[in-house]
């Protein structure tokens, strides 16, 4: 893999704590005059990282035109066909040389931090889903692109902090006003490694298209895959975005089948807690007792380009909140294995009270090696004024175990979670049944 900064489709990635703008500095454009355009860490509605500011700098003219949209623009009036090989963008982590960078992104375990990665994969598609729907003509107004869905991110193997990083992302799908983008995390470990064997981590994200004036969904441009790779991606991305749309359905009619007989196995062990908890299987824990919550006020800083508060943003705090909860059950060092599907049902925009709550769902004891502990996140936004609360995302995070963490305590087992309310029985049922249907289906694998 060539982990060459010098290409023309790779963005390399400073530490924030240089201003660059810098003379010195490489992440300058030359064609721009810094003297003469506010410098990107002043341009409001935009969440800074060391990611999207060189993102963003990379692609400063795009961006400028969403901040400042021409005054009653009309509206893209001819769609263009643009090939995966034109939005197709990479990034580069040079942790190997910048100190400061690798201090930024290093978790204790000398690994990179996975929910800061969340962030950046988002930040990344976002740019390409802008790329490619620019019709680069500076008299129509811009889309607005959203975040709909991520599908599940899978990490294949730890990510060290120490060596150079490479995230390489392009459109692989388009619909009428949506847009699939597919994300590959690469690192190298060692010389002639097999290129498969580089992906560390895997990701699509749904990017939906919308008028910024009217809001309502609007086309975004066609896509043309040239290579049979890309026509193969092609193809796969078109069967997930047909199964999306039966999903609902065929999980409904698997939690049908037989659900009172499974309801009531999951509900009996809950009931001798809550009626006779002396004697409860110690080896079991009600689903209440393993929550953990947090809260906060949305923040200026937090927002994006379009003024909502950062997709990235949210996934980073759902998951620092889903690690805690599982280093707080099992009492060992979790490992991250996978986010499943997310969707974005509502906007969160500055100001807004966000309340996150997490519990262990339920474990899989199965394989005494690799036990799995799944845990649920529900991101509340709530309006106190107004006595409302409503959900704005559910993640679905999957941990195990370290190894190394295991191996220094004798007899370790993780305890069963059991519902004690049906509510909480069918959020269980449910959640098994869409792991079943992924699985059945090769969805993401």
């Amino acid at each position: 893999m060539d982990f060459n900064s010098s290409s023309p489709k790779t963005i390399s990635v400073f530490s924030t704590f240089a201003t660059p703008f810098d003379n010195n500095s490489p992440r300058v454009n030359d064609t721009l005059n810094p003297k003469t355009r506010k410098p990107i860490a002043l341009w409001p509605g935009m969440y800074h990282s060391p990611v999207t500011n060189a993102l963003w700098e990379a692609r400063s003219k795009i961006f400028e035109r969403l901040l400042d949209p021409p005054k009653d623009a009309p509206p893209q009036s001819e769609l263009l066909t643009k090939t995966p090989k034109q939005s197709r963008t990479s990034i580069l982590y040079n942790f190997s040389t910048d100190y400061i960078l690798r201090e930024q992104y290093r978790d204790p375990w000398n690994e990179v931090r996975i929910g800061k990665l969340l962030e950046d994969l988002d930040a990344l598609a976002g740019t390409i889903s802008v790329k490619h729907c620019s019709d680069d003509d500076s008299t129509t107004r811009p889309l607005l692109l959203v975040t709909a869905s991520v599908d599940k991110i899978v990490l294949k193997k730890p990510i060290s902090v120490d060596i150079d990083l490479k995230i390489v992302g392009s459109v692989i799908w388009v619909g009428r006003s949506s847009i699939d983008i597919q994300l590959e995390v690469i690192q190298s470990t060692k010389e002639g490694s097999d290129a498969s064997d580089l992906v560390a981590l895997m990701a699509n994200f749904i990017f939906v298209a919308r008028d910024s004036e009217t809001g309502k969904a609007a086309p975004v441009n066609r896509l043309s895959p040239e290579t049979e790779q890309e026509k193969l991606l092609f193809e796969e991305a078109e069967a997930r975005s047909m199964l999306r749309k039966r999903k609902k359905v065929e999980e409904r009619k698997e939690c049908e089948h037989g659900e009172v007989n499974r309801l009531e196995a999951l509900l009996s062990e809950g009931r001798i807690f809550c009626d006779m908890p002396a004697l409860a299987d110690r080896d079991s824990i009600l689903l209440r007792d393993t929550r953990l919550e947090n809260s906060l006020i949305c923040q200026p800083q937090q927002r994006n380009i379009h003024g909502r508060i950062f997709g990235g943003f949210l996934m980073h705090r759902a998951f620092e909140l889903a690690f805690s909860t599982a280093y707080a059950f099992a009492g060992l060092v979790p490992y991250f294995l996978e986010v499943d599907h997310v969707d974005f049902l509502r906007p969160v925009d500055v100001g807004d009270f966000l309340r996150l709550t997490s519990c262990v769902l339920y474990t899989e004891l199965e394989n005494p090696e690799q036990p799995l502990i799944n845990i649920e996140v529900v991101a509340h936004v709530a309006r106190p004024e107004l006595r409302s609360s409503e959900v704005s995302n559910t993640f679905h995070f999957t941990f195990t175990v370290r190894p190394e963490a295991k191996a220094t305590k004798n007899g370790f087992r993780l305890r069963n979670v059991v519902p004690a309310t049906e509510e909480e029985a069918r959020r269980i049922l449910e959640r098994m049944d869409a792991e079943t249907l992924h699985s059945r289906n090769g969805v993401c694998k």
